[in-house]
Formats: C-alpha cells, sequence, structure tokens
C-alpha cells in the first residue's frame, strides 16, 4: 500500500513514515507538511491513501481535504489528529474522508489504513462513541417516505458500522453484487455520494 503523510510537525511525519514502513505492507512515498502539500502531493503521487492531520499552519488538512475531494473523489483520506472536537468530525465526514482516528490511538493507524484500502470507513474508539450524539434527529426517521426497504435499511445499518461490502453480504447471506446493487440503491433514493456520506447521514439524521 501506497501512502501520503501530511504533518505539520516534521519529526511527527518522520517517524510515521519509520514506523508504519516498518510493517512491511506500507510504503510512504511522500510526506508533507501543509495542507498545499497536500493537494500538491496528490496530484504528483497518486497513493493508496493519504494519512493527513488536520491542524496545520495555513491551510488546514480539513480545508485541504475538501478542495482534494471535490477534485478527485474517489481519492482516501484518513484523519489523524490529537483533536477529538465535534465539529472537526462532522466536517470531515461530510466532506467525504474516509476516517477520523486519534493521535493516540498509535497502535490503530496501521490496521485503519488497512481498512480503508478494504473500502471501511474508520473511526478510533473514543470517536465512534460520540458520532450518535453530535446530531440527534427531531423526529424518528421515516424510512418509507424514502422509499428504503427492509433489507436496504440493514444494509445502511451496517455500512454505517464500518462494514464492507463482503462482509455484509456474508453477514446477511447476499452476494457482494447485491449489495452493491443495495448500496447504489440507497445512495439514489438519499441523493447521496459514497458510502461514507451513507454513514454520515445514518447517525446525523436516522439514529437517535
Amino acid at each position: 500500500m501506497k501512502i501520503i503523510v501530511i504533518d505539520d510537525d516534521r519529526l511527527v511525519a518522520l517517524s510515521l513514515k519509520t514506523i508504519l514502513e516498518s510493517t512491511g505492507n506500507i510504503e510512504v512515498i511522500a510526506t508533507g507538511h501543509s495542507g498545499e502539500d497536500a493537494i500538491r502531493l496528490i496530484e504528483e503521487q497518486n497513493p493508496d491513501v493519504m494519512l493527513m492531520d488536520i491542524r496545520m499552519e495555513g491551510m488546514s488538512g480539513l480545508q485541504a481535504g475538501e478542495e482534494i475531494l471535490k477534485k478527485h473523489p474517489e481519492t482516501r483520506i484518513l484523519y489523524l489528529t490529537t483533536f477529538s472536537d465535534d465539529e472537526y468530525i462532522i466536517k470531515a465526514l461530510n466532506i467525504g474522508a474516509k476516517g477520523y482516528i486519534l493521535k493516540q490511538d498509535f497502535a490503530a493507524i496501521a490496521p485503519a489504513l488497512e481498512a480503508v484500502m478494504r473500502g471501511q470507513t474508520v473511526f478510533g474508539d473514543k470517536i465512534i462513541g460520540k458520532l450518535p450524539e453530535l446530531m440527534k434527529a427531531s423526529e424518528p426517521f421515516d424510512y418509507d417516505k424514502h422509499g428504503i426497504t427492509d433489507k436496504e435499511r440493514e444494509i445502511l445499518e451496517l455500512i454505517a458500522l464500518g462494514r464492507s461490502n463482503k462482509e455484509i453480504a456474508s453477514e446477511l447471506f447476499l452476494s457482494e453484487g447485491t449489495v452493491r446493487n443495495y448500496l447504489s440503491s440507497l445512495l439514489d433514493k438519499l441523493q447521496l455520494r459514497d458510502r461514507t456520506q451513507l454513514a454520515v447521514y445514518y447517525y446525523t439524521e436516522i439514529k437517535r
């Protein structure tokens, strides 16, 4: 897996490179130290995943991520930060990031990168516990109004838990192709772009 590390602390960026490459499965093809670096390196390097800090001098990681994902929506961005601020979490997920973990969860960084490569959305333990309370719907969500079937509802809930298509297929005894069809239908009915936005929508509009 080829990744880019963006952190305005050069020592942290270098340490992450050294430790991640020691796993044997991860190659850090470039490091950067600002939002501007992130935008430039995405164009130059085309990594599998970008691991990026949020708070940086000048352009923040969130600002850079938003610009990158508007131009390259397929980019996998995993945010790594010391801050678990609710506003940051919602913003990161709304722009289409694939995850948000805390630097304190150091042992989880490499597994999180692997999970993002498998198509999962990743949250640190402290963050996933926050999601249901970040925003609450004022009324129960009306699945019927949106034409969402019971099976689609099951799949939506599993996507919100970060399950991959393969895992959902195994759990519900479906083929991966059928799961992809259900996912496409959900995105169309809710007018969303991808599974990350589905997960955000679930926690902010449906889950109470």
